[in-house]
């Protein structure tokens, strides 16, 4: 259990001062590339809503519990060639589960033009980390969509990863790495199969629907730390009571809310899809305007949690007896 920690903490660093390099392998691109082939497979075998739904969890099991495993044995393979090797494939594949830093250059990329006026190469940079239109929205609207997508994903690209990260931590036989891969797996087959729409309408809804119950603890846990960070819990708490349940996702519109709540600003309204317009929930109240101070906050709070939380398991763990 001791190691665990020790791992814990230098993913936490490596992913701070590195993060995930461009030109890097990475666990997600290796969980993609098996759920684009095994989606192909099961949509061709499967023709009818009840074998399709049925091929969901088996796709769920496979990409989840084969993600942690084969995590699993590559630290063990590693250890078993030198104690440091494992230390080290160990910390940097628990760092890759971590998107705090690729959060954070995401929305620096899109920022930096929007910030000298160039609107349309900010466009082409939001465009590849939303599914909106961007083509046509404004200043505003810009800054709207790189809010929502660090709010939303500081929960489940950040905390959520964390959290597993730290049960592992107590769990010596298993470690933070194979849960916090197996967290990644669901979260990976969430945003890539996990649509009401066709042709994923049967096949993605188990993966839909355990990626929300995964997410929801870390998610409730993020808003209470937000709403105490802040000073004024209740205050948070009561705008995410009011606003966040109208939200069709049970956990994307309660961590985006936190964060408007703690800014003053309002996330929500309508944004298009493929030509095609939907209305989201409007989400806190617009007391500010969004600029790029609040995003730039947004991270800065995310940062935050993520020490809070670090530093609560380093201290648990020291608590304990026999460690």
């Amino acid at each position: 259990m001791t190691n665990n920690i020790y791992i814990l903490i230098i993913a936490a660093f490596l992913d701070y001062l590195i993060g995930d390099p461009w030109d890097w392998p990475h666990p997600v691109q290796v969980m993609g590339w098996v759920i684009s082939r095994l989606t192909k497979f099961f949509l061709h075998l499967c023709q009818n809503s009840l074998t399709q739904r049925l091929a969901g969890i088996v796709l769920g099991i496979i990409l989840i519990i084969g993600s942690g495993l084969v995590g699993f044995l590559m630290i063990q393979i590693a250890r078993w060639v030198h104690p440091l090797l494992g230390i080290a494939i160990n910390s940097i594949l628990l760092a890759s589960c971590f998107a705090g830093k690729s959060l954070r250059v995401a929305a620096e990329a899109v920022l930096q033009p929007l910030t000298v006026g160039d609107l349309e190469k900010a466009r082409k940079i939001l465009s590849n980390y939303v599914g909106r239109d961007t083509q046509n929205l404004s200043q505003a609207e810009i800054l709207r969509a790189v809010l929502e997508t660090v709010a939303e994903n500081a929960t489940d690209g950040v905390m959520a990863p964390l959290f597993y990260a730290i049960v592992g931590v107590f769990i010596p036989v298993v470690g933070p790495t194979p849960l916090a891969l197996a967290y990644k797996a669901s979260s990976t087959l969430d945003s890539m199969v996990g649509y009401r729409e066709a042709p994923y309408t049967y096949l993605g809804w188990f993966c839909a629907r355990l990626e929300d119950c995964l997410t929801w603890l870390p998610c409730r846990l993020t808003v209470v730390t937000l709403a105490l960070l802040s000073g004024k819990p209740m205050h948070i708490w009561q705008i995410c009571r009011r606003d966040a349940i109208n939200d069709p996702s049970p956990n994307s519109g309660w961590s985006e809310c936190a964060y408007a709540a703690f800014l003053g600003v309002q996330m929500g309204g309508t944004n298009w899809y493929r030509g095609v317009a939907k209305y989201k929930p409007l989400l806190g109240d617009a007391i500010y305007a969004i600029t790029a101070t609040s995003i730039q906050n947004a991270l800065q709070l995310t940062r935050y949690c993520f020490l809070l939380w670090l530093g609560i398991a380093i201290a648990i763990f020291l608590m304990l007896p026999n460690r």
